[in-house]
């Protein structure tokens, strides 16, 4: 059982309470959950108890194949933020320690449809014509991880090409060794766009919008 300090759990309690739609949170995990995986399990578990416009719903990773492929679940434990549909939202890991705002503050944009990105950055993204796919590594201990994790989450939500994965570092390192991911937080965009830092709004875009160039 996780131990949600009544602190933030009163806080959960009043930002739940104005959910205007459902959203649900697919969690992909296996038959025998890894530590991370049990972890993340009880998380959630916990989260949904705050309001009833939260669902949870599990999918084995090796048996519910169609699951999977429909949401391009390469890796677990990994969590699915969907609303009226899916805006490309992914946490690959466990959404603790400073991430755990991050997932928070999606529920709450999903339920919604809409961010806070500004007019010129929706102006901007109207001009995307190709996928885009965020890679946001992280560590729990990381207070800027959030800010890059939110930029690609948020993007994803305002724009359709884009889709926007949280990678927890520690429990991938073969990824690491495969992007060379020696600080975080760490982008990689479409495999060759690579930057690190939480970026401000207009240079993450900018980043973003070199794909259309390539």
């Amino acid at each position: 059982m996780i131990n949600i300090p009544e602190e933030i759990q009163n806080f959960l309690k009043e930002e739940f309470s104005k959910l205007p739609h459902k959203v649900k949170l697919l969690y992909f995990t296996q038959a025998f959950e890894c530590p991370p995986c049990q972890y993340t399990h009880g998380l959630l578990n916990e989260i949904v108890k705050f309001s009833e416009k939260i669902i949870l719903e599990i999918y084995d990773f090796q048996k519910d194949i169609e699951k999977v492929k429909q949401y391009k679940i390469d890796k677990i434990p990994a969590i699915v933020v969907e609303g009226v549909k899916d805006y490309g939202i992914r946490f690959f890991g466990v959404p603790s320690g400073y991430e755990f705002n991050s997932l928070i503050e999606d529920i709450i944009d999903v339920s919604r449809g809409s961010t806070d990105l500004s007019e010129e950055t929706k102006k901007v993204l109207k001009k995307l014509t190709k996928p885009v796919h965020i890679q946001v590594f992280i560590s729990l201990t990381c207070p800027y991880c959030p800010l890059a994790v939110r930029m690609a989450h948020k993007l994803a939500i305002e724009n359709d090409f884009i889709r926007g994965d949280m990678i927890e570092s520690a429990e991938f390192p073969y990824l690491i060794n495969k992007y060379d991911v020696f600080g975080v937080p760490k982008v990689i965009i479409n495999e060759d766009i690579r930057f690190e830092s939480a970026l401000p709004e207009p240079l993450f875009v900018e980043k973003v919008m070199e794909v259309e160039r390539k």
